[in-house]
């Protein structure tokens, strides 16, 4: 029997115990089915034990796997306040901001002028999936996104900032571009482009699509995001089709920007962190996601707005 215990095989026993469910278990962290059955059977070898009965059609713990789990639980979460404490006290918080000039990223450089003996590093991921993998990897302090459908993974909390109103981004000659505020009404036939911008995540285009087929548009065809104003510029060309985007989209030269009405399109922004985790950077960021939707004009959801379909009150 081994001496020395690898807390990423520990996690992934207790998660599949808790599932009873090799690919459920994979799913809540995020890895492949494989990894979780490799490591399982590593964690078994190492004890000397079998930790689960196997049949075709279910795990279930071994009584030697029940006594195991007890103590796997109460040394993770020791293991997890360690590194919570120790992390505390370090100068550097790195934080997902999404992309540049979102909502995130807005309330990031605004923390940046409150740092205090700490400092923020941003960094893009490609959306929440991989960045709720890297909190829980304990490699990401704090990220952003809409939850939707996704599951949170063990020891990752999160909280809702505040819906931010979407728009319609229009070439400078398009026959809507010297309208005002948009009814979603008119959007009803047209091309529209989801997948430019900064915000374009996997649980943006999700969101985009569910709003552009409710109001009958016309969503164009896949293809490679577009990221940067420049990009969107000539993306956005004469003839070329209106992009959704939010309301918090900086200018792009040869475009016009036209907020959506009747009803108004919200999305949800949630901040997630590592459960346990203290520090005075995530307190800051905190105090200026309660202040956000005031900062940025954002209306609370209502009668006249339409969100995402499982959009919950947490985001």
């Amino acid at each position: 029997m081994t001496t020395n215990l690898d807390m990423r095989l520990v996690r992934h026993f207790v998660a599949v115990a808790e599932e009873l469910h090799f690919g459920r278990a994979a799913a809540r962290l995020y890895v492949a089915q494989q990894v979780v059955s490799r490591d399982v059977r590593k964690l078994e070898d190492q004890l000397g034990l079998r930790l689960f009965d196997r049949s075709s059609r279910n795990v279930t713990l071994s009584v030697a796997g029940e006594t195991f789990l007890t103590g796997a639980r109460a040394l993770l979460a020791s293991h997890d306040e360690l590194l919570g404490t120790l992390r505390g006290a370090a100068t550097r918080v790195v934080v997902d901001a999404v992309g540049n000039g979102t909502a995130p990223a807005r309330l990031l450089l605004a923390a940046r002028s409150l740092e205090d003996d700490f400092e923020y590093y941003s960094v893009y991921e490609s959306g929440l999936v991989s960045a709720l993998s890297r909190l829980a990897a304990h490699t990401l302090d704090v990220g952003f996104g809409r939850l939707g459908e996704l599951t949170l993974p063990p020891g990752v909390q999160h909280r809702l900032v505040g819906h931010e109103p979407l728009a319609i981004l229009l070439p400078a000659g398009h026959d809507l571009a010297e309208a005002g505020p948009l009814p979603m009404a008119a959007l009803r036939g047209l091309s529209i482009c989801w997948q430019a911008g900064d915000q374009v995540t996997a649980e943006w285009e999700d969101a985009a699509l569910q709003l552009l087929r409710s109001y009958g548009a016309q969503p164009v065809a896949a293809h490679p995001r577009v990221r940067g104003i420049d990009e969107l510029a000539h993306h956005l060309r004469p003839g070329e089709p209106p992009v959704l985007t939010l309301a918090g989209q900086a200018q792009v030269p040869g475009a016009v920007l036209r907020p959506l009405i009747d009803p108004r399109p919200l999305y949800p922004w949630s901040m997630f962190w590592r459960a346990g985790w203290r520090h005075p950077g995530l307190d800051v960021l905190h105090q200026l996601a309660d202040e956000r939707p005031s900062i940025e004009g954002w209306p609370a959801p209502g009668d006249d707005t339409w969100l995402p379909l499982t959009s919950r009150p947490s985001g």
